[in-house]
């Protein structure tokens, strides 16, 4: 199938854009950056939208710098910026070594951390590392803007906090201290595939053993988010089997998972179990 007919727009300025999405936004207006997630639904007509604002001309959305201790990441850098890391320290590690993860080369090569986030499908992982590092996402909208907490943007499946004539223009991430420990793991049936789970894990190890645990699951929920009780499962524990262990079991009690026609809510209990003790298991090697 093809797209039903829409109108595109090529502003040059974030003003501009944000005056057009402004203007368009209550016809069903959307923001195109790399397209890798609307233009398929879009195909399939299961978005119509009647105008689209491409922002890939917009000044200064490619903006990828460290400023204030944050790494910043504008609206238009591609997944495959990350496939090295963009800052020497673990953080620039840790997102070199999730951006793999994501779909095939092609379309790392395309697809934007940003809109990535602001399509929110539960298994992204880009979602899920914003989740767990509590990454600030910036909204702008003509006349203003306004900073999101992660845990207050993922509202549901496919389900975000912005309004419909907000551009997330920036995703910000806090650089993580040196000596920070980390480990992804997730699964799909396919390489390449939506990940049906998947885990991220920070920590620091103060006096032999485990402080500032961070727990992420994703693609188990409706929305990615921090696991609590996993976290306390580690803090004060030496890294090891039977702290990661114990995080993975608290971790798969803590979830709502979701069911589909293929995968129960106990099968996805076992999935999370089984990436958060994997992802643990990585930080160490």
């Amino acid at each position: 199938m093809k797209p039903a007919p829409f109108v595109r727009h090529t502003p040059r300025t974030l003003d501009e854009a944000l005056a057009i999405l402004a203007e368009v936004a209550p016809q069903d207006g959307r923001v195109l950056a790399g397209g890798q997630s609307l233009v398929p639904i879009m195909a399939f007509r299961m978005a119509r939208p009647a105008h689209l604002v491409d922002i890939n001309e917009v000044a200064g959305l490619d903006k990828l710098i460290v400023e204030n201790g944050m790494l910043i990441v504008g609206a238009r850098v591609r997944h495959g910026a990350f496939h090295k890391p963009v800052e020497p320290g673990p953080l620039g590690a840790l997102l070199a070594s999730v951006v793999h993860n994501i779909a095939h080369y092609p379309i790392r090569m395309r697809g934007t951390m940003c809109g990535s986030l602001a399509h929110a499908d539960p298994s992204s992982e880009w979602c899920l590392t914003a989740a767990t590092l509590d990454a600030e996402l910036v909204a702008r909208r003509k006349g203003g803007e306004r900073i999101i907490p992660a845990r207050d943007f993922f509202e549901g499946l496919m389900s975000t906090a912005l309004k419909e004539d907000e551009l997330l223009a920036e995703a910000r991430y806090m650089l993580l201290p040196a000596g920070t420990k980390f480990g992804f793991n997730e699964f799909s049936r396919r390489a390449g595939d939506f990940a049906m789970s998947a885990a991220l894990a920070t920590y620091r190890i103060v006096d032999g053993r485990i402080a500032d645990a961070r727990v992420g699951v994703g693609g188990a929920e409706a929305s990615p988010r921090r696991i609590p009780e996993a976290e306390a499962a580690l803090n004060g524990q030496m890294p090891g089997d039977a702290a990661f262990r114990a995080a993975a079991e608290a971790a798969s009690a803590a979830i709502d998972p979701l069911e589909d026609i293929q995968t129960t809510g106990e099968y996805r209990r076992d999935l999370v179990r089984a990436v958060v003790r994997r992802a643990l298991e990585a930080s160490v090697k």
